[in-house]
């Protein structure tokens, strides 16, 4: 894994995958991102970063078992790997530092 950081929208789907505990898939990813965001996203979008996350080592996938709904085709299912976990903990601490260190605005320059 390289130390770059995560670009917003791989940091989004990193936190669903985590919010959604082994229950991520590509549709659930896209739903728990448009439910906190308020933003549309494409399926397509979702794919793409989950798999690249993947490359890069911060999620891990099995194939989930059959459902009837769907075919009987399996989810493939995504967890975050530890050194994920490490690279969501670090992204969250460099952005309240930097939070932290915004001056307190003045109420009369509202």
């Amino acid at each position: 894994m390289n130390n770059k950081g995560l670009g917003e929208f791989e940091e989004l789907v990193l936190l669903a995958v985590c919010i959604l505990e082994g229950e991520a898939y590509g549709v659930s990813v896209k739903r728990e991102i448009e439910q906190h965001t308020g933003r549309s996203i494409l399926l397509g979008a979702v794919h793409t970063t989950l798999y690249r996350l993947q490359d890069k080592g911060l999620l891990k996938s099995e194939m989930g078992g059959n459902s009837g709904k769907r075919g009987d085709r399996r989810k493939r299912l995504f967890q975050p790997t530890d050194i994920g976990m490490k690279q969501l903990r670090a992204s969250q601490e460099v952005r309240q530092a930097m939070w932290q260190r915004i001056p307190q605005m003045r109420t009369d320059s509202l």
